[in-house]
């Protein structure tokens, strides 16, 4: 499956996959997820240093959820 894993690092890492209770996935998820977004709001920060939280917030919502629904849902991008 992965080309930098030889068959048998992987065969554990699939092991250790199957082995991890249903509660512990979902903390590492996310735990991915909240990274993600705080990777994502320093990228805006970064783009758009003079934005406010609430301008930020909306961008997020522009990456997460496409620009079409984030304008459904939260309105227009605040001036």
């Amino acid at each position: 499956m992965n080309r930098d894993t030889t068959p048998e690092e992987e065969a554990v890492l699939v092991r250790l996959w199957r082995e991890t209770p249903a509660w512990r996935k979902w903390e590492l998820m996310e735990d991915v997820n909240r990274v993600a977004r705080e990777l994502a709001l320093a990228g805006l920060r970064r783009r758009h240093p003079a934005a406010t939280p609430k301008e930020l917030r909306r961008r997020l919502a522009d990456l997460l959820l496409g620009p079409e629904l984030a304008a459904q849902v939260y309105g227009p991008m605040p001036k």
